[in-house]
């Protein structure tokens, strides 16, 4: 009699060769597109550096660098200069997201106001008003000068110090944005078992609240080091006058040198991509480390909010005093500077003085209006294409699509370029390009789009992370496609993710300077360039009336579609 064989191996099925290379095809596809957009300037930045005057090979450009003690006055500068303005953004920003999230101090909406009208303000605006401010003329030596009895001044912010103040201030909104997520979401059982025990407010923060937060606090400071080491408004507009060197301006002033100094550039950008790449690999880590402190409560818990007693109003001071540097005190001196005819000191004067001319000039003149519709143009474009891309690709990293494993890493690969460095490789791309791209809205916007990329994919991977696979699942047995999935499931259930991203880098496009100022043409200026040749050239009254136009269309713009994220939010959420 024969047995049947129970431990006898079952045939294992192979789907044939021609299903297997469909079913990777669609990944493998963006995989390449991926490649192809965000390799290439990499490429280009290593073989410009490595090249000579008879396009030869030579390491000439970095023995040149290296041997010049430049180069280190600039990085110690850099490296002080993004140190100190992380650390100033870091307690500044911080401390304003924990009195907002886990205190019961007042004021609170003024903290997410200031931070969404500052996103929507340019760079090069927020600077020269800052300027303004601490200049010697301005009305802090202005009432040094008053209340000493002299002659002299209180503050040089044309110096280190000031590039720190400023960069620091810049930052201060987004850390805060950023943190308050990290405070909100954070489990409050710990602090509320330190509070039954009797401990203080101070020693419960201190012992408890930073310790948890701790690591998502490191990875944001690397990251807001990282952004500062690569800055290029604040160090152009006030380091370069003042005789201030930093890495990003030096490659700046390469490129604008009669004949440009491609290789020096190009050696010098592969050295600050070099470091940038090293540090993100420690960011990395760092915001691994994180997750595990993870501490997400379940539906419905919110934390109780520290009493702070009498202290609240404290709080609530810092609250008035935040909003105050960050928002209230440089929309003033840009609406003061747009107001006077000439720049002159802020006293009564001047505010008998005040005249609509720089607002005449903007609305009349058309130059203005091709400006704004550039910018528009660029930064919408940009935005969709950036989303679009990196919706499909964060959906099969999460889905775990078969070829799907390279572009997790692809789009994170334009981390390491700064902007001034994508700008470089940029240039050299498009004068090797055979079609006439240089100084053109195309060779902007595609460098926008590779700058974008890994911004569009956290946003999109965090939205499609929350959607069960089960909905796709139903779908596919009701007999929809893939993409018809995709269209009618998923897209609207992650809407409110791929807005807010299309909104992040619609707005952070719109007044990037570093790259646009290498890559402008004369017909092709978007509204920062226009802003920092005018501000060079002394216009600026001009450009704060047009900084006051621009910023207030740029809340309203934001305001609008953060009620419609909002709504769309509660809607799918059911609230």
């Amino acid at each position: 009699m024969s047995t049947l064989d129970l431990a006898a191996p079952l045939p294992v099925y192979r789907k044939p060769l021609g299903e297997r290379i469909l079913e990777r095809l669609p990944a493998i596809v963006l995989s390449v597109i991926l490649a192809a957009i965000v390799i290439p300037p990499v490429i280009v930045l290593i073989r410009t550096s490595l090249r000579g005057e008879d396009l030869g090979f030579t390491l000439a450009n970095y023995a040149m660098l290296f041997n010049d003690p430049h180069l280190y006055v600039s990085a110690w500068n850099s490296v002080s200069f993004a140190a100190l303005a992380m650390v100033l953004s870091l307690v500044n920003g911080g401390l304003v997201a924990w009195l907002v999230e886990r205190t019961n101090v007042p004021f609170k909406p003024l903290a997410y106001i200031s931070a969404i009208i500052s996103l929507g303000t340019p760079y090069i605006i927020y600077v020269s008003a800052w300027l303004y401010i601490l200049g010697r003329a301005g009305p802090v030596n202005s009432i040094y000068r008053a209340l000493a009895d002299s002659s002299g001044t209180f503050f040089n912010v044309y110096s280190i110090t000031g590039m720190v103040l400023i960069e620091g201030f810049l930052w201060s909104p987004l850390v805060f944005l950023l943190l308050s997520a990290t405070f909100r979401r954070s489990n409050a059982d710990m602090e509320e078992a330190a509070r039954m025990a009797g401990a203080s407010v101070f020693a419960t923060v201190t012992r408890i609240s930073l310790r948890l937060a701790l690591p998502a606090i490191l990875g944001l400071g690397l990251f807001v080091f990282i952004r500062n080491l690569e800055a290029f408004d604040v160090p152009v507009l006030i380091g370069t006058p003042s005789k201030i060197s930093l890495l990003t301006t030096d490659i700046y002033l390469s490129m604008t040198r009669v004949p440009p100094q491609m290789g020096h550039a190009s050696a010098f950008s592969v050295v600050l991509m070099v470091v940038v790449a090293v540090l993100l690999h420690y960011y990395g880590k760092l915001a691994k480390h994180a997750e595990r402190f993870a501490s997400i409560t379940g539906k419905g818990y919110r934390p109780r909010p520290f009493d702070l007693g009498r202290g609240r109003w404290i709080g609530a001071a810092l609250i008035l005093f935040n909003g105050f540097v960050v928002l209230i005190l440089p929309l003033a001196a840009i609406l003061y500077n747009s107001l006077t005819p000439f720049a002159r000191p802020m006293n009564l004067a001047g505010l008998m003085n005040l005249t609509l001319d720089h607002y005449r000039a903007v609305f009349a003149q058309a130059y203005y209006l091709e400006l704004a519709l550039n910018t528009l143009i660029v930064a919408v474009a940009s935005a969709t294409v950036a989303m679009t891309i990196t919706s499909i690709a964060a959906w099969m990293s999460v889905r775990r699509w078969r070829g799907s494993a390279l572009l997790d890493q692809l789009t994170s690969v334009p981390l390491v370029f700064p902007g001034i460095v994508l700008g470089v490789a940029m240039i050299e791309m498009a004068l090797n390009f055979p079609l006439p791209v240089y100084g053109t809205l195309w060779v902007i916007g595609f460098a926008f789009v590779i700058r974008y990329l890994p911004y569009g994919m956290r946003y999109s991977h965090a939205g499609i992370i929350q959607i069960h696979r089960e909905l796709e699942d139903a779908a596919s047995i009701s007999g929809a496609t893939k993409v018809t999935t995709l269209k009618r499931i998923l897209v609207p259930l992650i809407s409110p993710s791929l807005i807010a991203g299309w909104l992040f880098i619609f707005l952070i496009a719109a007044k990037e300077l570093s790259i646009a100022v290498l890559l402008a043409g004369y017909n092709a200026k978007t509204m920062s360039v226009a802003m920092f040749d005018q501000w060079v050239n002394g216009a600026g009254g001009e450009v704060a009336a047009m900084g006051v136009v621009w910023t207030a269309a740029m809340t309203l713009f934001t305001a609008t579609l953060y009620i419609i994220t909002r709504r769309r939010t509660d809607l799918i959420s059911g609230k």
